[in-house]
């Protein structure tokens, strides 16, 4: 379903100042990778280079072998990346069915449908006909969700999923995403709420001052504390 995802020395900024110093990453097939570190780092800059919302200075961005660095965001989407932004921005005058119709592409088969985003995302379904500023915190995140998921992603950019969230929603969250991880979705995630992290990944990076310094699966990141008070100034 999906092919793996490559950074190399990815530099971007914005207005001259450099964000972005020498990314080098690796999502492969079917993995979720969290990608962790203190605000201000570069993470959402990194997101929005990847899909083209940032034109990056130099570097590479592949996924399954296609080069898509410096490439317009529909021909990012078209390639088969899908980003839920940080802030959700759902259409608030549109219905949820509004608000999914319109991310859906023209022509083809289709592995997502509405009905299949329905029956991921039931609460949607429920809530079809309700305005997207009528809808909770919760319901804008699995909005924002489902409507990536219709753009058809082979890898599906979150960026801080859990933001204002109350902890029994960022649960409901985290179960939509395993569920998606299940089905051998790939996934780069930003995320602060480390439960939420350490839940879906299989691999934790962590950038700091526009680079990654670390790179390692959840389990080996998780059993070293003093590594994580180190880099994240967390326990």
């Amino acid at each position: 379903m999906s092919g793996d995802f490559v950074v190399r020395d990815l530099r971007a900024g914005y207005a001259g100042s450099s964000v972005l110093d020498g990314v080098d990453l690796t999502v492969g097939a079917g993995e979720v990778v969290g990608l962790l570190g203190r605000n201000g780092v570069g993470k959402s800059t990194l997101m929005s280079t990847v899909v083209g919302w940032v034109t990056p200075t130099a570097g590479s961005i592949t996924l399954d072998g296609q080069e898509l660095a410096g490439l317009p965001t529909h021909r990012i989407a078209r390639a088969g990346i899908a980003i839920v932004p940080q802030g959700r921005r759902v259409f608030a005058p549109l219905t949820v069915e509004g608000n999914l119709r319109i991310a859906v592409p023209a022509g083809g088969p289709r592995a997502w449908s509405l009905e299949r985003v329905y029956q991921l995302m039931p609460r949607l379904a429920e809530r079809r006909r309700n305005r997207g500023d009528q809808l909770s915190g919760g319901e804008q995140q699995m909005l924002a969700i489902a409507r990536a998921l219709l753009r058809e992603p082979r890898l599906l950019l979150l960026d801080e999923p859990s933001e204002g969230l109350a902890p029994a929603v960022v649960d409901q969250v985290v179960e939509i995403v395993a569920g998606l991880r299940a089905q051998g979705l790939s996934v780069l995630l930003v995320e602060q709420d480390l439960h939420a992290a350490f839940a879906l990944s299989d691999r934790i990076l962590v950038m700091q001052k526009g680079r990654i310094v670390h790179d390692s699966t959840t389990a080996e990141f998780r059993s070293d504390g003093e590594r994580g008070r180190r880099l994240l100034g967390v326990g």
